[in-house]
């Protein structure tokens, strides 16, 4: 199967599974993982 962005959620929904925690854990993590590798980023209100 083809990866597209919209299966991004259904990704970190096994994931967190997998690992016993929650979603909200894993999009935390993802996000601070983001503007560590990308320390110019800013967050848009």
């Amino acid at each position: 199967k083809m990866n597209q962005p919209a299966y991004v959620r259904y990704v970190a929904e096994e994931i967190a599974n997998l690992r016993g925690i929650s979603l909200d854990e894993i999009m935390q993590a993802t996000t601070d993982n983001f503007f560590k590798l990308f320390s110019n980023a800013t967050l848009c209100s």
